[in-house]
């Protein structure tokens, strides 16, 4: 696989903030980047297209790939429920001269990091605290008590996961601010430095 691109692997847990830091980078940086599509064995859910959300295959083939070493990674999240990064995916954006952006968990965020190696930028988005995260979940008004507990929960153990495993710790305090340093982040791997 040829490694001259680039690569952005952003990560956090649930309700940090990583996609409205991520879809922000996108509208700043038009034409250049574009988002890895991942392959699943899980059906489409409602107007969910192959090749735009996800890449659906059976789990079957997905093992064949798994066995031809098709994947950059991948994870059998329950039984023959698999997710994964497809080096084809990886081929056709570094070809379309763009820079690949992973938008995922930190699992998955230390995985790539660990395979693209230097060509790769790994951020961690995190929050200002559990208690400022606890209040983001609560205002989205979606989640049960349980729901919410589980998060906090599983948001603890990435982030004790993830210490010292990503490039750059972003801390999601101030929105504003928050984008400025993603920019600076970007424009320092961008160039080299």
């Amino acid at each position: 696989m040829n490694m001259n691109g680039k690569v952005f692997i952003f990560s956090a847990p649930s309700g940090a903030g990583k996609s409205t830091v991520v879809n922000h980078l996108l509208g700043k940086y038009p034409g250049q980047f574009e988002f890895s599509v991942s392959a699943t064995s899980r059906p489409p859910r409602g107007s969910e297209q192959d090749g735009v959300e996800y890449y659906f295959i059976s789990a079957d083939r997905f093992r064949e790939l798994i066995a031809q070493d098709a994947f950059v990674e991948y994870e059998e999240v329950y039984e023959d429920r698999f997710y994964g990064t497809l080096k084809s995916e990886v081929e056709r954006i570094w070809n379309a001269g763009h820079v690949i952006v992973f938008d995922v968990d930190v699992k998955g965020g230390v995985s790539l990091k660990k395979y693209f190696g230097d060509a790769a930028r790994s951020v961690l988005i995190v929050p200002p605290s559990m208690e400022v995260l606890e209040q983001r979940l609560r205002g989205r008004g979606t989640d049960t008590e349980e729901a919410i507990a589980e998060r906090l929960a599983k948001a603890q153990w990435e982030l004790d996961f993830a210490s010292g495993k990503f490039d750059r710790e972003l801390v999601n305090d101030r929105l504003d601010n928050t984008f400025a340093l993603a920019e600076d982040i970007v424009d320092a791997f961008l160039l080299n430095k």
